[in-house]
């Protein structure tokens, strides 16, 4: 997809514009079948599936009880969205930024979900959650929610650091337990935090959220350090660090420290049960979308 406005001029119209590109090809609901809730036990009949036999429950009284579900009708969904200052990078015309790929994805995923009449909520962070919105399914609060990421557009943030633990474990407890969570962010993090943002992730799993983290990088200079071989000045967009150098001295040890800690949170992900969506910037919105949510509806 190529924008062919600005994005602060209409953010709705551009993800309504992503999400009728490619709805048409999906056979059914990508995020219905896992938002079950249980209600009860009941005697076991000869004839009930023996997978909703409760196990533990024959270990205690030595009988057998079915568990019994009430499929909820509707779903919940948060969307985080990481807002620190690393996310405006980078800070060109060719392509969009971290922050800006993540607000039309998240403005698209809001545009599926009001097509569906389900309930959502936004979440957004830096060092600290500046904004948590109640979680509903109103007309009116899709028109909110779309003027919120309209504004986080239009934010500009100097030396704001990443605290996702703080953000995740607020949102693992303020959401309705099976609640699907969509996380987008760079988990630019201080490496003093990486434990404690992965306990974050844990604990989303552990009150029975289902998570999904579009984990949004510039494969080309953030992955690769793709940069002409010349002097650089290199500034830390969120401390405020510099320093000067030039790229091909420390090419190969950036590559290599960076593509462990990518396999790091991916073998956390999958511990976790997280679906882990990479994303490149050098991939449009829609492709990224449309193939996750392909590969999602053929899997459910």
């Amino acid at each position: 997809m190529i924008l062919q406005q600005p994005l602060t001029d209409n953010l709705e119209l551009i993800a309504r514009q992503v999400v009728e590109g490619f709805i048409i090809g999906l056979h059914k609901s990508p995020f219905h079948g896992f938002s079950v809730e249980f209600a009860e036990h009941r005697l076991y009949n000869p004839g009930d599936p023996l997978r909703h036999i409760d196990w533990r429950v024959y270990g205690r009284t030595d009988k057998l009880f079915i568990k019994r579900f009430e499929e909820e009708t509707n779903l919940r969904c948060c969307v985080v969205v990481d807002t620190s200052s690393s996310m405006q990078f980078p800070k060109d015309d060719i392509k969009l930024s971290k922050l800006q790929f993540s607000c039309v994805a998240a403005a698209s995923l809001f545009q599926l979900l009001k097509r569906q009449l389900d309930a959502a909520s936004l979440v957004r962070f830096d060092e600290q959650v500046n904004y948590f919105s109640d979680c509903r399914s109103a007309h009116s609060h899709y028109r909110m929610l779309m003027n919120e990421l309209q504004k986080t557009l239009e934010y500009t943030s100097e030396n704001k650091v990443t605290n996702a633990a703080k953000a995740l474990h607020l949102v693992a407890e303020q959401m309705h337990k099976r609640s699907l969570v969509v996380v987008f962010s760079d988990m630019m993090d201080d490496s003093d935090k990486i434990e404690e943002m992965f306990s974050a992730l844990q604990h989303l799993r552990y009150n029975k959220h289902e998570v999904i983290l579009f984990h949004v990088v510039d494969g080309a200079q953030e992955l690769e350090f793709e940069f002409e071989n010349r002097p650089y000045e290199f500034v830390d967009m969120e401390t405020g660090d510099r320093i000067k150098l030039q790229p091909q001295q420390i090419k190969d040890q950036y590559v290599t420290r960076m593509r462990d800690f990518q396999n790091i949170i991916e073998n956390r992900c999958h511990q976790y049960q997280i679906d882990r969506v990479a994303v490149d910037l050098s991939k449009p919105v829609d492709e990224v979308l449309h193939a996750f949510l392909v590969k999602r509806n053929k899997l459910m």
